[in-house]
């Protein structure tokens, strides 16, 4: 492969570290967070996880592309190879791009996704030097720059899970027990999940005040950015608490769940982003590995005497998940439904399935 054909770019980092750089995908300037994730496989699913909005992605696994960008097929009203209808990732960063690229279900390169949804793509990058300096001094503002120069941006100062969020109601399946989804920038994996039940799946924006709709169990989607933000959520989560109808939240959900039970979250260093997280089941011998998209965490110290911590990273021992004491919720900071990833812990979504048919008897 001849670089030539390959216009060169620069990438900044908040600290003045700067790496020069191949193009292979859509040429602007960009700015946002700068993020690294460690999984050997999934990009199509990462770059259109929401969760990464406003975020740079760097991909630790040396070898990109390789396997190219699935087709877009539907199934159940969503994109089936896909967690969005789109890219949600600021700009991609990898090692190695392999232009050339061999799969069942390929349909196109990775650069010809990227240049149709304007994204851009780097490649040529010590990213272990990069992903070294990202865990010694912590996720940092960054900017690629082309022709032009721009300024640093920060992602997390934006309500970012509006920019993500349905804007109009959505119903998905039409089963017997009704689930509300709070749609925070949920992965399509979350739903497809759900639609394995006897459900029927009621999608709305994540500020839509739900509080006085009919449903049976409440679910909290994952989301992008600092979930302190999200104040009409946390609002109407207040009074589901009260109430005592099943609720599960995932990653942002579970968060944001948190901040209404009355816990406060903070910013992890350099986040979780990974396809191998173990986490222990508190209470029990039971450890799983889990996927992983967060940059905030829930403080254990504050915690409120009525819920108990669920589950534990067993990497920093970080807050994993929480659940009441007496009532129907609970919640995870990693993504069950993990696509792609392990499935390690999709019983959850049975169980949260079993909690509804024991509220509704």
């Amino acid at each position: 492969m001849s670089l030539k054909q390959y216009k060169n770019a620069k990438l900044i980092l908040e600290d003045g570290s700067e790496f020069t750089a191949c193009s292979f995908g859509y040429e602007k300037s960009v700015a946002g967070e700068i993020v690294f994730n460690t999984a050997m496989t999934g990009y199509p699913e990462s770059l259109t996880d929401p969760s990464y909005r406003g975020q740079i992605l760097v991909l630790t696994y040396p070898l990109v592309g390789n396997y190219g960008v699935p087709g877009k097929s539907m199934a159940d009203d969503m994109l089936e190879h896909f967690e969005s209808e789109h890219i949600h990732t600021t700009a991609l960063i990898i090692s190695d791009y392999s232009s050339t690229y061999n799969h069942w279900n390929a349909s196109k390169s990775l650069g010809d996704w990227l240049k149709e949804e304007k994204i851009p793509g780097l490649f040529g990058i010590d990213t272990r030097k990069l992903t070294k300096i990202i865990r010694e001094k912590g996720a940092m503002l960054a900017k690629i720059i082309f022709d032009d120069d721009i300024p640093f941006h920060d992602p997390n100062k934006v309500n970012l899970v509006n920019e993500v969020s349905i804007k109009e109601k959505k119903i998905y399946g039409n089963g017997k027990h009704k689930v509300l989804l709070i749609d925070c920038g949920v992965k399509s994996n979350i739903i497809r999940y759900l639609l394995r039940f006897d459900t029927t799946v009621i999608r709305v924006p994540w500020d839509y005040d739900y509080t006085n709709d009919d449903y049976d169990g409440l679910f909290i989607s994952n989301g992008p950015g600092d979930p302190t933000i999200c104040t009409p959520t946390i609002k109407h989560l207040k009074t589901s608490i009260a109430d005592d109808k099943p609720i599960f939240g995932i990653c942002l959900g579970h968060q944001l769940t948190a901040l209404a039970a009355g816990a406060k979250t903070y910013k992890l260093k350099f986040g979780h982003r990974s396809h191998n997280q173990p986490v222990l089941e508190v209470g029990t011998n039971k450890a799983y590995l889990s996927s992983q998209n967060h940059g905030f965490a829930v403080d254990n110290k504050s915690i409120p005497d009525s819920w108990l911590i669920y589950f534990q990273n067993l990497n920093d021992d970080s807050n994993e998940g929480l659940k009441h004491s007496s009532k129907p919720i609970f919640t995870t900071q990693f993504h069950p439904e993990a696509s792609s990833g392990p499935t390690d812990t999709a019983f959850l979504f049975g169980d949260f399935i079993k909690a509804i048919e024991t509220w509704k008897k």
